[in-house]
C-alpha cells in the first residue's frame, strides 16, 4: 500500500479523500470509509513478482530459523505435523480476513478493499446490532496488536542480527559490546526504515529474499552432513514445552498484517487471492520451508539447537561465516517491511493529534527515527531470542492469525436471521478456541521462563 506524504488520513492509515480523487463512501451512521488504495490512484502498482516477493520476505526471517528448536517443543514427528496444520488454518484465515475486506469493500461501494483494522470495524457495525457499538473499539484493538506484533518483530530482528554478529566477531578476536554492536547494526535500519512505498521497498526485499535463499540452503547443507538416528530423537516432546512451539510457530507464520496491504498495492488485486495467487503459492513454499529446516535442525543438533540455526553451525568454518552474514543481512533488509505496518497504522494518528504539520515528510521521518530507536531500546534488554519469539507468537500473532479473521467472520455472516451455518460456526468455534488456548498457555509458559532467564543473568 503505497503512502506519501499527502496519501494518509487520520484514520487507521487510510489515504487522504484527496489522494484518492475524493472518492469515498458513507454509511447510515455517519461513518466514513476512505478509499485506502484504489487501483486508479495507486501511482506505483506492483506486480504478480514483486508480491510474491513480498510474501515471501514477509513470512521469512528469524522465524524460519527458529523452526528447529521449535520442532525440538513438539517431537520429530509431531513437530513437522502440527507445522504443516498451522500453516493450512493461518492461510484459512488470511483468506477469510480477505473475503471479509472484499464483503465490506462490495456492501459500501468501495473502490478498494478496506485495511485489517478496518474491516474488523465495518464487520462489527454491519453485523448483529448489540455488537455494532463495539465496531471503533474493536478497530483500536486491533491496531494496537498489529502495532505491537510488527514492533515485536522489528525487535526480534536487532537481536537475530547482533547475535549472529557477535559469533562472527569472536571468531576473529574482535571485542564489540552488545550496546555498540546493536548501534552498528541501527545505521542501516534506520536508512531502509525512511523508505514510504511498498513498491520502491521490493529491491531491499528482493536482495533480502536472495540471501535469505543462499543462507537457507548452506544451513541445510550443514544440516544434512552426518545426521544422526531418527531414534535418538524426541518423536514426541514434553506436554509442558508443547505451548513454546505453538508461539515459535505461530511467530514464523508472521504475515497477516501483509496481506491487505500488498494485495491493495498490486496491479491485478484479484492475483493475490485466486486459487494459484500470490498467497497460496507463496505460503505453500514458506510452509515447507519451516517443515524441512525445522525437522532437519532438530534431527541434527537435538537438544542442542539454539533460538536461530545460524547459531549452531561450525564457528571456525568460513563458509558458515559467511551464512551469518548473509542471513543477517536478509534479515536486516527485510526490517523495513515490518516496520512499515506499524507506522502505516500510527503516523496518520501522529498527524491528527499533533497536526497538520508543514512539512508533513520530515515529521514522518522523525517519528519514523524514533520508533527505530524504541525497537532497538527494547532489543537491547531481551534475554533470550527464542523465549521472545515464543512471546511474541503466543501473545499477538495468535490474536491476528487465528482469533480476530474467523470471528469477523461469524460477525459478518450473521447479519441475517439464520445466523452463519452450523459448519462455519463449528469451524470457526474451534479455531478460536485452539488459539485461545495456545494464547494463555504460550503466554504463561513465555513469561516463566524469560523471567528465569532474567532471574539467572542477576548475580
Amino acid at each position: 500500500m503505497e503512502m506519501t506524504e499527502t496519501s494518509v488520513s487520520a484514520n487507521g492509515g487510510k489515504r487522504d479523500p484527496e489522494a484518492v480523487n475524493g472518492h469515498q463512501k458513507k454509511q447510515e451512521n455517519g461513518t466514513t470509509v476512505q478509499d485506502s488504495a484504489s487501483n486508479n490512484s495507486n501511482a506505483h502498482p506492483m506486480s504478480y513478482l514483486e508480491t510474491m516477493v513480498h510474501v515471501f520476505k514477509g513470512n521469512i526471517g528469524p522465524g524460519l530459523f527458529a523452526m528447529g528448536d521449535a520442532i525440538k517443543n513438539a517431537g520429530l514427528i509431531v513437530g513437522p505435523i502440527l507445522t504443516v496444520i498451522i500453516g493450512i488454518v493461518c492461510v484459512h484465515c488470511q483468506h477469510q480476513l480477505l473475503r471479509c475486506s472484499k464483503k465490506m469493500k462490495d456492501k459500501l461501494g468501495s473502490d478498494s478493499y478496506p485495511d485489517f483494522a478496518t474491516t474488523v470495524e465495518l464487520c462489527f457495525e454491519n453485523g448483529p446490532p448489540r455488537l455494532r457499538k463495539w465496531s471503533r473499539t474493536m478497530r483500536i484493538i486491533v491496531n494496537i496488536f498489529l502495532c505491537v506484533t510488527q514492533l515485536g518483530f522489528c525487535c526480534v530482528y536487532f537481536v537475530f542480527v547482533s547475535t549472529n554478529l557477535q559469533q562472527i566477531w569472536k571468531q576473529y578476536n574482535i571485542t564489540i559490546n552488545d550496546t555498540l554492536n546493536l548501534l552498528l547494526i541501527c545505521a542501516p535500519i534506520l536508512l531502509t526504515s525512511l523508505i514510504t512505498n511498498l513498491k520502491y521497498l521490493a529491491p531491499c526485499s528482493v536482495l533480502a529474499s536472495a540471501c535469505m535463499l543462499i543462507g537457507t540452503g548452506i544451513t541445510l547443507y550443514f544440516s544434512v552432513d552426518d545426521l544422526p538416528n531418527p531414534t535418538e530423537r524426541n518423536f514426541v516432546a514434553d506436554w509442558e514445552t508443547m505451548p513454546l512451539f505453538f508461539g515459535t510457530a505461530l511467530f514464523a507464520f508472521e504475515g497477516i498484517s501483509l496481506v491487505l496491504p500488498l494485495q491493495n498495492a498490486m496491479r491485478v488485486p484479484r492475483n493475490f487471492h485466486r486459487p494459484a495467487g500470490v498467497l497460496n503459492v507463496g505460503m505453500c513454499f514458506v510452509t515447507c520451508m519451516f517443515v524441512g529446516l525445522g525437522f532437519l535442525g532438530y534431527l541434527k543438533y537435538g537438544d542442542d539447537v539454539e533460538g536461530s540455526l545460524t547459531l549452531n553451525l561450525p564457528e571456525d568454518n568460513p563458509l558458515a561465516q559467511s551464512v551469518k552474514l548473509l542471513i543477517s543481512l536478509g534479515v536486516l533488509l527485510g526490517y523495513a517491511l515490518q516496520f512499515f505496518i506499524a507506522i502505516q497504522i500510527m503516523w496518520p494518528g501522529i498527524q491528527e493529534k499533533f497536526g497538520p504539520f508543514s512539512r508533513p515528510l520530515i515529521g514522518e521521518f522523525i517519528f519514523r527515527i524514533l520508533m527505530v530507536l524504541l525497537t532497538l531500546t527494547i532489543a537491547m534488554a531481551v534475554p533470550k531470542l527464542s523465549l521472545f519469539i515464543s512471546l511474541n507468537g503466543a501473545l499477538c500473532s495468535t490474536a491476528l492469525a487465528l482469533v480476530f479473521p474467523p470471528f469477523i467472520e461469524l460477525v459478518s455472516t450473521w447479519e441475517d436471521t439464520k445466523g452463519p451455518g452450523a459448519i462455519i460456526l463449528l469451524k470457526n468455534v474451534a479455531i478460536m478456541i485452539i488459539a485461545l488456548l495456545g494464547f494463555v498457555t504460550g503466554s504463561y509458559e513465555s513469561l516463566a521462563q524469560i523471567i528465569r532467564a532474567f532471574s539467572e543473568q542477576t548475580p
